[in-house]
């Protein structure tokens, strides 16, 4: 069974906000605090969000909308791989979160002015406070993002743009 490119699409715009969303959740329930480089994964799983909805809704440009979700997944895997780093090497964690504000934390910063409840970044990015199955939360992320990024590649390597 062939998926049309709308469902693939809707699919993977369903999986980005699922996974922002389960992070929220997962973040609320065990009462953890989020490090500016979660809550940037965060950002980057709805900005995934974003272009699978315009690749559903403007299909005519479904090339460029699975490159778009290809890059902003694969800034998400560079992110998660960093914070997965930092959480192996607590003694590097100085690189987040401290000293003058790097890009990364100013735009975390901006958005968590602005929807303090869900972009807040209060927490450390070398802690460890929830683990599934020996994994952190960054770990899992790496390989959800992993995964968008294959998506992306099976949009953009489609011979049709059937509908």
């Amino acid at each position: 069974m062939r998926v049309s490119l709308r469902s693939h699409f809707g699919l993977v715009a369903l999986a980005a906000m699922g996974l922002a969303a389960s992070g929220v959740m997962i973040g609320e329930v065990m009462n953890l605090q989020p490090c500016p480089l979660c809550i940037f994964q965060r950002l980057l799983y709805l900005l995934v969000a974003v272009f699978a909805l315009c690749g559903v809704f403007l299909v005519g440009w479904w090339r460029l909308w699975g490159v778009l979700i290809g890059l902003a997944a694969a800034g998400g895997l560079g992110t998660a791989a960093f914070q997965s780093w930092l959480q192996f090497y607590p003694e590097s964690s100085m690189a987040c979160g401290f000293g003058e504000p790097t890009v990364i934390e100013q735009i975390v910063n901006w958005f968590g002015m602005r929807w303090p409840s869900l972009f807040l970044a209060t927490g450390f990015c070398s802690s460890k406070d929830w683990v599934f199955l020996g994994l952190s939360m960054a770990n899992w992320s790496a390989f959800a993002f992993l995964a968008l990024i294959a998506a992306a590649a099976q949009l953009v390597s489609r011979r049709d743009s059937r509908r």
